[in-house]
This record gives structure tokens, sequence and C-alpha cells, in this order.
């Protein structure tokens, strides 16, 4: 008997982080309002990309694995944050779920330091998955400097620098997808061999 072919689930988790990340930028550069992120981030860009991590595991790619449930994580965590932790009856009834910048800060730098790890490993795979690593890094520093200094700047920064990060993810989705059609699209040599 064969066994079933598995579909490549980085496809989902690419599709999930990039259209999250995106749509996160448009609401930084005030293009649209807080509500699409959040439904979005839980299902697509945190459920979808939890997922993908998993079935990822069931493959032994330990990267992807760790790429997708913990960005997949993120996503969860920070939606409910901002949904609860914004909630000013919540708040009140419960005070320990408020958060300020300086709270953010050290969620974003705890996912900094995530994402330099990842990163450093990303450049041994291809150029475009250490592109993508490249400007997420930026983009979490900038976002760091923003909730810790009041940077309105580096925060714009971020979101633009993010944008790029989205469309990167959604390209190296597009690789995987077109793929299996024989359309075969550049990703690069690794950075590091």
């Amino acid at each position: 008997m064969s066994e079933m072919k598995l579909g490549n689930p980085a496809v989902v988790g690419l599709a999930g982080f990039g259209m999250t990340t995106f749509v996160l930028q448009c609401h930084n550069l005030g293009w649209c309002g807080i509500a699409p992120v959040l439904w979005l981030g839980l299902v697509f860009g945190g459920t979808s990309q939890l997922i993908a991590g998993l079935l990822e595991f069931k493959t032994g790619n330990n990267f992807g694995f760790c790429a997708f449930t913990g960005y997949g994580a993120f996503w969860i965590a920070l939606c409910l944050m901002v949904i609860f932790g914004k909630n000013p009856d919540l708040v009140k009834a419960y005070p320990t779920l408020g958060f300020n910048a300086n709270d953010l800060g050290f969620f974003l730098l705890a996912w900094t330091i995530f994402t330099f790890i990842l990163f450093i490993a990303s450049m041994k795979h291809h150029g475009t998955l250490a592109f993508i690593f490249l400007t997420l890094l930026l983009g979490f520093i900038g976002l760091d400097i923003k909730e810790f200094m009041g940077s309105a700047a580096a925060g714009t920064f971020a979101a633009y620098d993010l944008l790029v990060c989205a469309f990167s993810a959604l390209y190296l989705m597009t690789v995987a997808v077109y793929a299996e059609s024989g359309i075969k699209l550049p990703v690069g040599d690794a950075w590091i061999k």
C-alpha cells in the first residue's frame, strides 16, 4: 500500500504570516482599523500557523516547526493582549490585563531575540528565507525602539519594513505553490554555505 502524499504545510504558514503581517502594517500606518488585524491574527496568522508548525513537526522540519508554531503563538498572544488589555471594562475589573508601551516593548523584545535566533539559522537555507527573517528582525527592532523610546519614526520604519517582509513571505508561499505546477521561481543561494 502506498503512502498518502502530504501537502507542504509551509504554504499555509507563510500565507498566514504574510497576510496578517501585511494587514497589521496597514493598521500601523493608519490605513485600516484594528478589527481586521485581530480576526486575521487569531484565525489565519495564529491558528493556521500553529497548525502548519505542528505539521512541519510531522515532516521532521525543526526550523518550520519552531518558526510557524512560534509566530502562530505570537499572533494569538498579541491579539488576546489587545482584545483583553485594551478593553477598559475588563481592565477595570482585572487590572493585571492592562498593559502599557513598556510592557508591549518587553513582549516584542522577547520576539526580537527569538527572531534573531531564527535569522541566523535561515541564512543556511536560501536567500529568500534569510531576507524574510532579516526584514522581520529589523521590523522587530524598529517596534522595540518605538515602544521603549516613543519614536514614531521607528514605528513608521518598522511598518514599511514589515510590509516588505510580508510580501517576501507571500512570494515564498508562491514559490512553493507554483513549484507543483512546474513553475520555478528563484529563491537565491544560502547566505552562509
